[in-house]
């Protein structure tokens, strides 16, 4: 069944700030729908969306176009350029994908991850010990989106003066493909995606001279000290280009910014909305993975990705024109009962607990989610060890950001109390 889809529902704050019974009642009616005359199609249901990630001949992950608000209020595609900086990584399709994960992939295995754990430990403690000082506050911009810019900051070894302009830049990530922006906001972030890539394509080729001179000094053939040695390696090498290079390094930003924001924000407003969980994550502090795992699964940081058709052809048995745009709803598919037992509840123990889409799936797994899971753990662990509650403000209601594209919050303003010494 193809029908369409009210368009105005797609952008509307009801459906953005809950968007949960919005995906349930399509589903309902089936795998596949048409938002308005825009071209844009929301694949909804587990097996379409995994069928549409499995036909890469069809359905390209080059982000060509996105949904904003036209000046009527009604949604409408804004065309986006094809530019080097864009199709990279999540974007981009084989063989460049293939390319530029392998570039990346070696220094965010497991182990290489882990060692970042005991700074991120010392990064989520100072700014929960701040927080628990003052009873409380904001929680996103005190520690969700204050922890991940550090992360970003070491990743690509930028200076701790950095911090505020890297936590600025990646939370607005995602505000291109959030659908509630019109032209002139585009404009903007156009703008500042400017500044960000003139930013990094310094910083790499500020690499690239330390590189060079440790190799002349010392002659000097190890790995790479960070993630901008690696790209800028990449790009004298002639893995990648440098407009790649900038363009992954941008990616990094949202990927490891503003997703991990999301999710411990997530995982934050859970606990403080079911005290009982939080009382027996204190107790039995093994069940955080798990708990992490549903926090992504149920409020995955990104809701959806797009894909460009092709060629015509059908999806669910839709039929789709080339230069149609498919929006693959991660947080509807990981609530669909014909795969997923009691999707709306929370649940630690769960026979198959990383099977979900909240990191993606297929080829364009998210090449960061061992590092966000171990961000995720880290903050939920440190937040239920320095507190004996964690409550919402009663005088200060959380908000998300509008956005169709990324679960985040704006504001989580919460109540703390100090663990007993």
């Amino acid at each position: 069944m193809h029908d369409a889809v009210d368009a105005s529902a797609v952008l509307d704050r009801a459906t953005i700030d809950a968007p949960h019974p919005f995906y349930r009642a399509l589903r309902e009616r089936g795998p596949i729908h048409r938002v308005g005359a825009t071209g844009v199609h929301l694949v909804v249901r587990w097996d379409a969306i995994e069928e549409a990630l499995g036909r890469e001949a069809d359905f390209s992950a080059n982000l060509t176009g996105v949904l904003i608000r036209a000046p009527g209020g009604e949604p409408a595609v804004f065309e986006l350029p094809s530019t080097g900086a864009t199709d990279v990584i999540a974007t981009a399709d084989e063989p460049a994908h293939g390319v530029h994960r392998g570039l990346l992939q070696p220094h965010l295995r497991d182990a290489l991850v882990a060692a970042l754990e005991p700074r991120l430990r010392t990064w989520a403690r100072d700014a929960i010990d701040a927080f628990v000082a003052r009873g409380g506050g904001d929680f996103a911009a005190d520690v969700a989106e204050l922890v991940p810019a550090r992360t970003v900051v070491a990743l690509l070894d930028l200076a701790e003066s950095d911090v505020a302009n890297v936590r600025r830049w990646a939370m607005m990530g995602g505000d291109m493909l959030a659908g509630d922006v019109d032209a002139a906001r585009m404009a903007t972030l156009g703008a500042e995606t400017a500044k960000m890539a003139a930013f990094l394509g310094e910083r790499l080729e500020r690499a690239r001279a330390e590189l060079e001179r440790a190799e002349r000094e010392r002659g000097d053939a190890r790995a790479p000290a960070s993630l901008a040695h690696v790209l800028a390696r990449g790009a004298r090498d002639g893995t990648v280009d440098a407009t790649h290079a900038v363009g992954i390094a941008l990616v990094l930003f949202g990927a490891a910014g503003e997703s991990t924001a999301s999710l411990v924000g997530n995982a934050a407003r859970l606990l403080a909305e079911q005290p009982a969980l939080a009382a027996r994550l204190r107790a039995e502090p093994a069940l955080v993975p798990r708990f992490v795992e549903e926090v992504v699964r149920l409020e995955p940081p990104f809701k959806g990705h797009y894909r460009a058709v092709r060629r015509a052809c059908t999806l669910a048995g839709a039929a789709l024109a080339p230069g149609d745009r498919l929006f693959l709803a991660w947080a509807s598919a990981n609530r669909d009962a014909a795969v997923v037992e009691a999707p709306d509840e929370l649940r630690l123990d769960r026979r198959f607990p990383k099977r979900h889409m909240g990191f993606g799936r297929g080829s364009h797994f998210c090449i960061g989610a061992h590092l966000a899971r171990l961000e995720g753990r880290v903050v939920v662990e440190e937040l239920l060890a320095r507190t004996s509650d964690v409550a919402l403000d009663p005088a200060r209601p959380p908000a998300y950001t509008h956005s169709m594209f990324v679960r985040r919050h704006d504001r989580l303003p919460l109540v703390v109390r100090a663990a007993a010494d």
